[in-house]
């Protein structure tokens, strides 16, 4: 090992929380008019040694996207270098599909809920299922989420930053988190067709560079706002990017809670406190950056995502994290501890074998 270089004492040994599926083939549509939305697969031309397959939405090529995406056996091969024992997979965000009929949208998330769970039988326990649910419709939703957590044996959920225009803080939105909570569900929250498109200048990928955490701040803040979790304070929910801007945005809501009645009238509790109860991945690209979350959100409130496997994701998730300066045992947390809480479902039976006398 050269000089200078971090030690990772949890080598081999992350949980990354953020990481996508997208399966090789899609449903046919099951009723009598295929929504204008409804994806499909189209064989792509390989590149790398890999096989490739255009996502098609609407007639248009939205993503092409590598076999990694639903390959196991490519999976399981790079999750060593990535100094990673375990990956929680959920599906790719534009596959939530919430701008569908509801009806529509079950259809096709429970057919990827079911390919999420062969993903997660063939990796013998590597790979952590995380469902989809059709938000649009709570009920929907909630029957969604059963299905995924109880009957598939899912630790959780990933939904979007908003659903169609709602921020996930809304009120609306308490018996689906009620649920998550009596479940005892992880939630995972992904940026998801972001505000502000119209300000950006400059090519596509920007939606994903700088609208994704943008958007995702605003759902943190909205859940701050809103009192989610003074309300469902058993909840567990993570927020991909980082959090995206909720931590320039935090000092400024706490300095407002201190200064306007109405701010003071609405939250119940100090907007610090309660955006130090929820969890937030790690994937910011940037050491300083990271280590200011750690210090702001508190170090067990951060759990590794990488955004595999897509292009713009991070390739070293505990060099980054070890390259902070947090201390071993913080890292620890960082790497796997905090993870273990957050996707306690899934960790359950072992907590149990080890608690055994």
């Amino acid at each position: 090992m050269a000089e200078g270089t971090p030690r990772l004492r949890c080598a081999c040994g992350g949980i990354d929380v953020h990481a996508h599926v997208v399966p090789a083939e899609l449903p046919a549509y099951l009723g009598s008019k295929v929504p204008a939305q409804w994806p499909s697969t189209a064989l792509a031309p390989d590149a790398g040694g890999l096989c490739h397959r255009h996502v098609m939405i609407a007639g248009k090529n939205y993503r092409t996207v590598s076999e990694k995406c639903w390959s196991v056996t490519r999976r399981l091969a790079d999750l060593p270098d990535m100094g990673l024992a375990h990956q929680a997979i959920s599906p790719m965000p534009e596959l939530l599909s919430y701008w569908m009929e509801p009806a529509d949208a079950q259809q096709l998330l429970r057919y990827l809920n079911e390919q999420i769970a062969v993903m997660v039988a063939e990796s013998g326990g590597v790979l952590i299922g995380m469902g989809a649910v059709p938000l649009q419709d709570i009920d929907l939703a909630i029957a969604e989420l059963r299905h995924a957590v109880g009957t598939l044996g899912f630790a959780g959920v990933e939904i979007g930053s908003n659903v169609n225009g709602t921020p996930i803080g809304d009120p609306r939105f308490d018996p689906f988190f009620e649920a998550c909570e009596a479940l005892d569900a992880a939630v995972f929250v992904h940026a998801l067709k972001p505000t502000g498109m119209d300000r950006l200048v400059g090519p596509a990928p920007l939606q994903q560079v700088l609208a994704y955490p943008t958007d995702v701040g605003l759902a943190a803040a909205s859940v701050i706002t809103g009192n989610l979790l003074m309300r469902r304070p058993k909840l567990r929910i993570a927020f991909s990017h980082g959090g995206g801007t909720l931590a320039m945005l935090l000092p400024r809501l706490q300095q407002g809670w201190g200064v306007f009645p109405a701010l003071k009238e609405q939250l119940q509790a100090s907007p610090v406190e309660q955006a130090r109860r929820l969890f937030y991945d790690t994937l910011v690209f940037d050491t300083a950056t990271l280590a200011h979350l750690v210090a702001l959100f508190g170090g067990t409130q951060l759990i590794v995502g990488t955004d595999y496997p897509f292009n713009f994701h991070e390739h070293a998730p505990l060099a980054r994290i070890e390259a902070a300066g947090l201390g071993a045992d913080a890292a620890d947390l960082l790497i796997d501890g905090n993870a273990r809480r957050f996707l306690a479902r899934a960790f359950a039976s072992t907590k149990a074998l080890k608690e055994r006398p």
